[in-house]
């Protein structure tokens, strides 16, 4: 069974844009990836709109519907009612390219700055070891598709353009505190949190969990356990005494 509604989608580009109407056909179990197509093959064939598998899980066709940052190729369309306008926008975090084609590039520099894995030293590949029990809590970040919806939503980036050079965003933390609670990395993640990639300007709004098409529990699971590391490692009495006794005897150790 099909019948027709009606599409608001933003057309432009960087320099101006604008709103416009389309009556759109629909079929059942139909998502808004599909509707997006059928508007390319009949009123708009110039649309540009970014995709790649339809399936959720390369994170291309991520757009705001309704006002909601989402994956147009997991959103259904019986979740509106037939009389009911959708609106189409692009990320509003990210610059415009073209209708709904956002750059997107931000994320890749703020990946670049998250240093790799790093082993300890004496450890050769192929020597790795360590118990499942020790990787489940990180294991849960890998599901990341690299959507970007975390970042189009959190509102520190979205709303004050000043912070993104400031800021790595939510989903930059999240791969910070994968690294920091991996049992053979042995890079110091804690203090390049807060000094270097903005984890203080985080107010765990929880608004990128909401969004998150994986489900992954960013704030609770990611965020709030990497700022807990670092207030204990900045600011637990006991944790800043032996800081104190290891640096004085670093400086007898340099004196003799």
């Amino acid at each position: 069974m099909s019948y027709w509604a009606r599409f608001r989608v933003w057309r432009g580009d960087s320099e101006k844009g604008e709103l416009v109407d389309y009556p759109v056909e629909v079929n059942e179990g139909e998502v808004v990836l599909d509707v997006v197509h059928r508007l390319q093959q009949t009123e708009a064939p110039d649309l540009a709109v970014r995709w790649n598998c339809k399936a959720g899980k390369c994170g291309s066709c991520s757009m705001e519907i309704n006002g909601r940052p989402r994956l147009a190729c997991m959103t259904r369309m019986n979740t509106f009612a037939e009389d009911e306008v959708v609106t189409i926008t692009p990320l509003r975090t990210f610059p415009v390219i073209r209708d709904l084609v956002t750059d997107v590039s931000f994320n890749y520099t703020k990946a670049r700055e998250v240093p790799a894995f790093a082993p300890p030293p004496d450890l050769k590949p192929g020597e790795y070891r360590m118990q499942q029990v020790d990787v489940e809590r990180s294991q849960e970040f890998r599901k990341c598709i690299e959507c970007y919806l975390c970042q189009n939503t959190c509102h520190v980036v979205r709303d004050h353009e000043e912070n993104k050079q400031h800021f790595a965003g939510p989903r930059y933390l999240m791969r910070i505190a994968e690294l920091d609670m991996h049992p053979l990395d042995a890079a110091d993640r804690k203090r390049a949190a807060q000094e270097e990639h903005g984890l203080g300007f985080c107010n765990i709004t929880k608004c990128c969990t909401e969004v998150c098409p994986e489900n992954i529990k960013i704030t609770d699971n990611a965020l709030i356990p990497l700022k807990e590391r670092v207030v204990d490692r900045k600011y637990d009495p006991l944790i800043w005494l032996g800081n104190k006794i290891f640096k004085r005897g670093d400086v007898r150790a340099a004196k003799q």
